[in-house]
C-alpha cells in the first residue's frame, strides 16, 4: 500500500523528445529512497532522502542502443548498506521477428552502482557470462541487506530456456560464476514470466518462476538454505494450470513485516502472491515458511483473508 501511494503521488516530468518513462521500480532503506525506470534507450534512477516526500531530478544511469522496456523488462533495483545498485538487460543489435518485443538480439544483463546517494554511477559490470544469454530481458535482482546480491534471468545460452543466477559479495562490483538454477525436464520452462527472488531475514534464497512441464504454467520455488546452494524446486499452489502459451505474468512478492538491521537498512518478511488469474478466477496460495497466510490477487485487486501487515491485521477489497 506505501508503494501504491507513493507512485500515485509522485510525479517527474517525461524527459524531451516524446520518449516516456517506463518500467519503474522501488527500493528503500531507512534514510534513501530509489526509484529506477527506463525512457527509450536509457535507465534513470531519482532518489528521496525524506521518505519519499520529495524526489531528486532523474539522473542518467546508463544510454547506449536498446534497452527492453515492455512486459516486465527494465531496470531492477535495491539498496544495501547506502550503496544503489542497478541492473537491466541492453544491448546494440534489435531483435527480429513477431516476438520481438523490443529486445536486442545481443542483449546483456549489466550491474551498476552508486555509493553516494545516485549522484554518480560506476560499473556497467556484465552478470551474465555467456555473452547474449540474457536477451530474453527478463530478469531479477534481491539484496540481504549485508552486501550480498542475486540476479536470476531467463537464459538462452543453450537451446530452451533455463533459469540461471549469479551473487555478488561487494555491492555489484564483481560477480560469480553463473550457476543453473533449474532446467526443465521438458526441455523449457516458461519463456515470457520473469523470475521473482528474495532474501529473508536470516540469510535464506528464494527464487520463483514459472515452470512449462506438459502443458502446465504453473509457479515453482527453490530455496537456498545458505543462500547460494539451491535444493529440490517445488510447485506452488494447488491444483494445475492448464495452457499452452506464456501467461505474460509472473509472481510478486508481498511484505508481511518490516524489520530495521543494524546498519539502518530495512528487510522485510517476503511473501509470494499469484497473479495467475484467468477470468478474474481466485488462486489459493499454499501455505510456506515463505507465505505464512492464504491470499488471492484478483485483475480488480488484491483481496486478502487476516493477512498481517507490520503488528496490525487488516484485510482489503
Amino acid at each position: 500500500m506505501l508503494t501504491i501511494g507513493l507512485l500515485a503521488l509522485l510525479h517527474i516530468a517525461a524527459p524531451p523528445g516524446g520518449a516516456v518513462f517506463r518500467e519503474p521500480q522501488l527500493a528503500a532503506s531507512r534514510n534513501l529512497v530509489a526509484l529506477a525506470f527506463g525512457s527509450g534507450n536509457s535507465i534513470f534512477v531519482s532518489t528521496s532522502t525524506d521518505k519519499g516526500r520529495k524526489f531528486s531530478p532523474p539522473v542518467k544511469v546508463y544510454e547506449g542502443g536498446i534497452v527492453p522496456l515492455s512486459r516486465h523488462r527494465g531496470p531492477r533495483v535495491v539498496i544495501s548498506r547506502g550503496t544503489i545498485i542497478v541492473t537491466a538487460v541492453v544491448g546494440h543489435t534489435a531483435e527480429q521477428g513477431l516476438h520481438a518485443h523490443g529486445m536486442a538480439a545481443d542483449g546483456d544483463l549489466i550491474a551498476w552502482r552508486s555509493t553516494d546517494g545516485g549522484k554518480t554511477w560506476r560499473g556497467g559490470v556484465r552478470i551474465n557470462d555467456v555473452p547474449a544469454a540474457a536477451r530474453e530481458g527478463l530478469h531479477t535482482l534481491a539484496a540481504d541487506g549485508h552486501g550480498k546480491l542475486f540476479s536470476a534471468w531467463l537464459d538462452l545460452r543453450a537451446k530452451g530456456t533455463r533459469l540461471y543466477g549469479a551473487y555478488s559479495n561487494d555491492f555489484g562490483a564483481t560477480w560469480s560464476p553463473n550457476i543453473l538454477i533449474y532446467a526443465s525436464p521438458d526441455g523449457t520452462i516458461c519463456q515470457c514470466c520473469h523470475p521473482s527472488a528474495a532474501f529473508s531475514q536470516t540469510g535464506e534464497l528464494a527464487v520463483m518462476w514459472r515452470n512449462c512441464l506438459g502443458e502446465s504454467r504453473d509457479l515453482y520455488l527453490a530455496e537456498a538454505k545458505d543462500g547460494q546452494h539451491f535444493g529440490t524446486p517445488q510447485k506452488l499452489g494447488n491444483g494445475t494450470w492448464m495452457i499452452n502459451a506464456c501467461p505474460w505474468t509472473a509472481a510478486v512478492w508481498l511484505s508481511t513485516g518490516i524489520e530495521s538491521l543494524p546498519h539502518g537498512d530495512v528487510t522485510e518478511a517476503s511473501t509470494w502472491i499469484s497473479r495467475e488469474v484467468p477470468r478474474r478466477s481466485l488462486v489459493k496460495a499454499k501455505t510456506s515458511r515463505w507465505l505464512p497466510r492464504m491470499a488471492a490477487f484478483t485483475w480488480r485487486g488484491l483481496t486478502t483473508r487476516g493477512w498481517k501487515f507490520g503488528a496490525q491485521e487488516r484485510s482489503a477489497r
